[in-house]
């Protein structure tokens, strides 16, 4: 009874015995293979336990199948990158690839309008577009797909169309040099066969109706007042703009004072350096640099300025400046930062600025950049500005407006002077700043203007 008992349990197990050994000599034989790929030189594509075509040069023994990317004849989708801890969105603005064209690693594939900047998204290896998953104008999330690239070596072709285009420009070119040649001859041939000079003059005649034809249809329509509409979607940056500017005139109780600056020691004090500096530093010596200067030095004495106030009860107070320039770029305003002004010098805080400025006319401004900011200044004065009165950039408590430089009359002990005078305008938040604060600011920035040797004294 035993016996048969063993006996049956044996041929029950000898199936699943043989199926384990199977399974198990396969395993070894795949392993080998799978070595054998790799003492190879050229890459190998085996599958391993997902299905998936690995490449055998790409550590395949050290990573897990889901780490790779890459399955053969199929295209990885690229997603929309992390842009910043504030901003979860945007608006596609563009795609620098279409379908089929080859890209390399690292080159731009599309550009992402954010609140704040435009966001560029490169491609993480080389391959071909296969496919757009987003359209421009479109909202895209971060994580979103947005684009499949099948990674690949750089076709052969990829440079030549280019280089075959020329010549065949050049051959285009060619017929178009050719082609004035015989219509000189046709007119020469023309004119000895009538033998007289009227008809020559008689083609010649027949274009100027023509032209006057084609130039009759303009006039009713032109003649006519206009009545076109345009109308352009506002893009995020103008849209942030004009939410925070609302915000600002909302929140705070807005007041601006005023001040008129003799720039006649400034001028005088640039027109002597400012080619020694340019040609020892590669500075130039502007009027920022001062302003910005004067700013810090007279936030001592009136720390308020460079205040603001949290969660509506709170003062807060800060011992250093980020100083938020105003620069005006084609999508709007944008105010990148220059940090701890206090401890710069004039030529440094001028050397500041312009690189900041740089990258706000190319568009390479980050979020580190325009993060923060105590104390802004807009120059208006290089558009032409008299006067104006500038808006408070929140959460900050003032803003210092300068304005364009004009020869007024001044009375200057006693006798009637042509200066250069620029009027300044301080606008300040009245909740956190008194009007006997403001003024005083804004006459101390005046004082270390019209006389900057007091900027080393203080």
């Amino acid at each position: 009874m035993l016996r048969n008992s063993v006996r049956t349990t044996s041929k029950t197990l000898s199936p699943l015995l043989r199926k384990q050994s199977s399974k198990f000599a396969a395993s070894r034989l795949i392993s080998s293979r799978s070595i054998s790929f790799q003492s190879t030189s050229r890459p190998v594509l085996f599958q391993n336990s997902s299905n998936q075509y690995v490449n055998n040069t790409t550590a395949s023994r050290f990573l897990k199948p889901t780490q790779f990317a890459f399955i053969r004849g199929e295209a990885t989708v690229v997603k929309v990158p992390d842009m910043a801890e504030s901003i979860t969105e945007g608006t596609l603005a563009s795609f620098a690839k279409e379908v089929g064209e080859y890209v390399e690693q690292d080159e731009l594939i599309a550009t992402i309008e954010t609140d704040k900047i435009d966001v560029e998204v490169n491609a993480p290896f080389g391959g071909i577009v296969k496919e757009l998953l987003a359209q421009p104008e479109d909202t895209v999330v971060v994580g979103q797909d947005l684009i499949k690239i099948e990674k690949s070596a750089k076709p052969e072709g990829a440079a030549a169309p280019k280089k075959a285009e020329e010549p065949k420009k050049e051959e285009s070119a060619a017929p178009a040099a050719a082609a004035p040649t015989p219509a000189k001859e046709e007119p020469k041939k023309a004119a000895p066969s009538p033998q007289t000079p009227t008809p020559a003059a008689a083609p010649k005649a027949t274009p100027p109706p023509a032209a006057p034809k084609k130039n009759t249809a303009p006039p009713p329509a032109t003649g006519a007042f206009s009545r076109h509409e345009e109308r352009i979607k506002m893009n995020r940056m103008r849209l942030r703009i004009a939410e925070r500017l609302k915000e600002a005139q909302n929140t705070a109780a807005s007041l601006t004072t005023f001040n008129e600056v003799d720039m006649s020691a400034l001028m005088e004090m640039r027109k002597l350096y400012k080619d020694e500096i340019l040609k020892q530093t590669g500075t130039k010596f502007g009027f920022m640099g001062a302003f910005s200067k004067a700013s810090a030095l007279a936030m001592k004495n009136i720390p308020a300025v460079n205040g603001a106030i949290e969660n509506g009860d709170t003062m807060v107070y800060r011992d250093y400046v980020d100083l938020s320039i105003a620069v005006a770029t084609p999508k709007g305003l944008v105010t990148p930062i220059v940090r701890n002004v206090e401890s710069l010098s004039i030529l440094e805080i001028e050397d500041a600025i312009a690189g900041l400025g740089r990258k706000a006319r190319d568009g390479k401004l980050t979020l580190e950049d325009m993060a923060g900011g105590t104390f802004t200044i807009s120059n208006g004065g290089v558009f032409g500005s008299l006067y104006g009165t500038p808006i408070i950039n929140m959460p900050q408590t003032a803003v210092l407006g300068l304005h364009g430089i004009k020869q007024r009359p001044v009375t200057v002990n006693g006798k009637i002077e042509s200066r250069p005078m620029m009027y300044i305008a301080l606008t300040y938040d009245h909740r956190m700043l008194d009007g006997r604060e403001a003024v005083t600011f804004l006459r101390t920035v005046k004082e270390l203007i019209e006389d900057p040797r007091k900027m080393l004294l203080v």
